[in-house]
């Protein structure tokens, strides 16, 4: 299916890039979600006719991004979570609790935008996270698991 994409999609394209996806990609995600519409002639009208105020959403998204991966470049922040005698945890460290440990603190991040490539924690100690405020915005902080008193 062509479509028109009205947003920058990872791996995919630009705004306003006019791409081919599979179908199902199209239909189930990125047409629900506004991120694309199909290419169709009076789509591509409309879509040149609103090219300058897509393209300021845009620019505002990417600033507000850029504001708060300020305010959390080089952060710590603090996790804790039951843990055995040996360091292992009872549970895990999910994208969620790291999510809502960096919202205590006034920045909001979504447990979507927090990345953890090799899965839940499981150990205490200090970890390196990857988190993409957008796709050209990934601030790195550090999350310390410290087991609860």
């Amino acid at each position: 299916m062509q479509i028109i994409l009205l947003e920058k999609v990872a791996n995919l394209g630009q705004l306003g890039d006019v791409v081919k996806v599979k179908d199902g990609y199209a239909r189930n995600f990125l047409i629900p979600t506004g991120k694309a519409k199909r290419a169709t002639d009076a789509n591509l009208k409309e879509f040149e006719a609103r090219r300058a105020e897509l393209e300021k959403v845009q620019a505002a998204k990417l600033v507000e991004a850029q504001a708060r991966g300020e305010k959390l470049a080089g952060a710590r922040f603090e996790v804790s979570q039951k843990a055995g005698v040996d360091g292992r945890l009872f549970g895990s460290v999910t994208n969620a609790d790291i999510a809502d440990a960096i919202s205590k603190t006034g920045v909001q991040v979504a447990k979507a935008e927090v990345r953890l490539p090799e899965g839940p924690f499981k150990m205490i100690g200090e970890y390196n996270v990857d988190i993409a405020l957008h796709h050209d915005v990934v601030v790195e902080v550090a999350v310390v698991v410290v087991p609860e008193a």
